[in-house]
């Protein structure tokens, strides 16, 4: 495997809460013209997958590098069989259903898969007001919550939280949630597809669910809720690296760390790194150099960097996202912990750091 960046396709998904604010908002080109409600950036997920486009790898799918190259894509010393991340553009146009995906647990236990699914929000864009849904209410048991279901009425048992352009949330598998409307977000997430949802309603086209499907649904989904599960946005932890550069820790934990680094013109962003980046851009366009190689990466689209590749420099103005799987204790804690965060502060980021 060369030490370039991956350039892969990004499947577009038309859900019925979808609009057009990846394209007006984010800048990014090439949609097509009907509402999007999110953009698959790197995806190893059976069925919805990327491929690579361009350069010698040109038309290899994302599962087939894993199986070929893993140490040279992932790091030395991984072993998998697929890519663990998944990241994604949202437009919550409209309000997501209320859902969960299962935790790795539940996912074996009850849906027989290798994974479930834990997953982050970076929130990009949000109007004023705009709130999700995120967890149980505390004290709410599993009679009340059920009930609560049956009736629609999610806001008497469900944590309405304020949301804001910057904040980040982990979301651990099993945590029922929504989000929307009018809120832009960056997701990372576990490889993943799993889901229940309480709605009456199909998020594909928002047709009605029936009677049977539907309580059927909620039967699967009170099946892998956790009622304990109660997280909160945080503006995530900053750390200076330059004249001008800034690297902030948006979330951490043992399936995937996300930072968003900015820099602007004194100085450029330089990263070293010894696993799988994913590089997504959410500012103006910039240039990616690594060893004699320089493309341009368009506001709203992403790269995947090989961890052969080992660095990557891009001069500023710059405003991109790196997701990785991360080595908790090298990736974050000692950074962190060398400016001076405590460990109060670093484990605040997730689960497990």
């Amino acid at each position: 495997m060369e030490r370039r960046p991956l350039r892969l396709s990004a499947p577009v998904r038309p859900l019925v809460f979808g609009g057009r604010s990846i394209g007006r908002k984010l800048g990014r080109e090439g949609l097509p013209d009907w509402a999007v409600a999110e953009t698959w950036e790197v995806s190893d997920v059976e069925g919805n997958g990327s491929v690579v486009i361009g350069g010698p790898l040109a038309g290899r799918s994302l599962r087939s590098l894993v199986e070929e190259f893993p140490q040279e894509l992932m790091g030395r010393g991984w072993r998998g069989a697929f890519f663990p991340l998944l990241t994604k553009f949202i437009d919550a146009e409209g309000a997501l259903p209320v859902h969960l995906h299962p935790d790795d647990a539940t996912a074996a236990r009850v849906e027989n898969q290798a994974v479930g699914k834990t997953e982050a929000w970076h929130i990009l864009q949000a109007d004023p007001g705009a709130t999700a849904l995120c967890g149980v209410r505390e004290g709410v048991g599993r009679d009340q919550l059920h009930k609560a279901l049956v009736a629609q009425d999610f806001d008497s048992v469900l944590r309405r939280l304020p949301v804001r352009a910057g904040e980040t949330i982990y979301v651990p598998g099993g945590t029922l949630h929504s989000f929307g409307p009018r809120t832009l977000v960056h997701e990372i997430e576990q490889t993943s597809d799993l889901q229940q949802h309480a709605m009456r309603w199909n998020m594909e086209d928002g047709s009605p669910v029936d009677d049977q499907q539907w309580r059927s649904n909620l039967e699967a989904l009170m099946a892998e809720v956790r009622l304990d599960s109660r997280p909160d946005f945080h503006t995530g932890l900053r750390i200076g690296v330059g004249d001008g550069v800034d690297r902030v820790f948006c979330c951490a934990g043992p399936h995937f760390a996300l930072e968003r680094w900015r820099a602007g013109t004194a100085e450029p962003l330089r990263r070293s790194f010894s696993t799988a980046q994913i590089l997504t851009n959410v500012g103006p366009p910039v240039q990616v150099s690594a060893h004699g190689r320089s493309e341009e990466l368009g506001r709203g689209r992403s790269l995947l960097l090989p961890a052969v590749m080992e660095q990557v420099r891009i001069p500023g103005p710059a405003d991109v996202l790196f997701g990785y799987l991360p080595d908790l204790a090298l990736d974050v804690r000692e950074p962190l912990t060398a400016a001076g965060y405590s460990p109060e502060l670093i484990a605040s980021l997730g689960e497990g750091v």
